[in-house]
């Protein structure tokens, strides 16, 4: 079986649907008997992003116009690339395909992670709607199958795609391997002592921006002796956060934290004592999962994608109830006996997301659209 991935986002991001990506062609080369792995990027990295080995080829543009608009040969004159590639299977890996597949013998699987910016229009702006719109409709309209990460976004597109339900299956994500591992006393040290984090706190991942709605959190943690540990990029949102924090005097018990290695990040998360993820919308939510790996309890949202990450175990609040967070995480400390059934729990129902897991079920996709 030869495959054939849109690999743009492998190599040139660094967050979510990079890693996807990165983590898909890392686990199905372990996994799984493909024999080759065709990467069409739109120019090389500057970043070492993936671990190149036998069997995995990278393409490029060809032609000075194509490698200069190397954004509009993604969108549809790669597909003759691909098709004198002779590979079998294309998978556009963030919810968009090529033009100029569809009457090919090439079959076509697209994934689609959210369709936040259709549940949820106000968080972008008007032009990137209606450019992801056209894309994501026409990927739905002609793959022969899309994965979708969670049962959420099924029914996400389904709604607003109009995409068949029978073509859609369910796979769920899983996370980087760094996040699977114990790290010793020594190692945590280390980064406790380094980014001076304190004995016990409260832990969120993920981009200071509005839809992941940190700033519920801070406010949770207003009015408590509790140090809360933010990791993650900022946008714009986040000066509201720091205005907060300076007008509640909290700069002593919030702490900022970016571009943390990632082996250093899931030591934080075995340093945590409670995951908080009060996000208002995701396709599926790799942060909790990762906790979950972490043996470290998670308070999350309730409804949307959340529970399908979070587990029966895991504490569900409403994302903007700042009260409601507020007692969970005040009970969870005080409980530690709770808080350790909850760990527990959380590790034994993560590992439905194991790499061996997700990697077969990516597979069994690709060999039901060659029969």
């Amino acid at each position: 079986m030869k495959i054939g991935f849109d690999a743009k986002r492998i190599f040139h991001n660094n967050t979510g649907l990079g890693n996807y990506g990165r983590d898909a062609i890392r686990i199905l080369y372990r996994y799984t008997p493909i024999e080759k792995f065709v990467l069409y990027n739109t120019a090389p990295s500057n970043v070492d992003r993936l671990d190149i080995q036998k069997k995995i080829y990278i393409k490029y543009p060809k032609g000075w116009f194509w490698k200069k608009f190397s954004s509009l040969w993604r969108l549809g004159p790669v597909s003759k690339q691909i098709i004198k590639d002779k590979v079998d299977i294309f998978h556009g890996l963030t919810g968009e395909l090529p033009a100029g597949l569809k009457k090919t013998n090439i079959a076509t699987v697209v994934t689609i992670h959210d369709l936040i910016f259709l549940t949820h229009p106000h968080y972008y702006s008007f032009f990137d709607r209606v450019i992801y719109t056209q894309k994501f409709k026409y990927a739905a309209a002609n793959t022969d199958r899309i994965i979708a990460i969670s049962e959420q976004t099924k029914k996400d597109a389904v709604q607003y795609l109009d995409a068949d339900p029978n073509k859609i299956t369910v796979v769920y994500q899983g996370c980087n391997d760094v996040y699977k591992k114990e790290y010793d006393a020594n190692f945590k040290d280390k980064v406790r002592n380094k980014y001076n984090l304190p004995q016990e706190f409260v832990l969120n991942v993920g981009t200071l921006q509005e839809r992941k709605n940190a700033f519920t959190l801070v406010k949770a943690i207003n009015g408590t002796e509790y140090h809360l540990v933010l990791v993650g990029s900022e946008k714009k949102y986040a000066q509201k956060i720091h205005a907060y924090i300076r007008e509640n005097k909290l700069q002593s018990q919030v702490i900022f934290l970016k571009n943390v290695e990632d082996t250093e990040l899931a030591a934080i998360y075995q340093l945590a004592t409670i995951f908080c993820y009060p996000s208002i919308c995701e396709g599926f939510g790799i942060p909790i999962i990762e906790a979950l790996f972490s043996k470290t309890a998670v308070i999350t949202s309730e409804g949307g994608c959340f529970p399908e990450a979070g587990g029966p175990q895991s504490v569900y609040v409403a994302s903007l109830d700042a009260d409601a967070l507020r007692n969970e995480i005040r009970r969870l400390f005080e409980n530690p006996a709770d808080r350790k059934h909850i760990e527990e729990e959380g590790y034994r129902f993560v590992q439905k997301f194991s790499d061996e897991a997700v990697a077969q079920n990516i597979y069994e996709v690709y060999k039901s659209v060659l029969v």
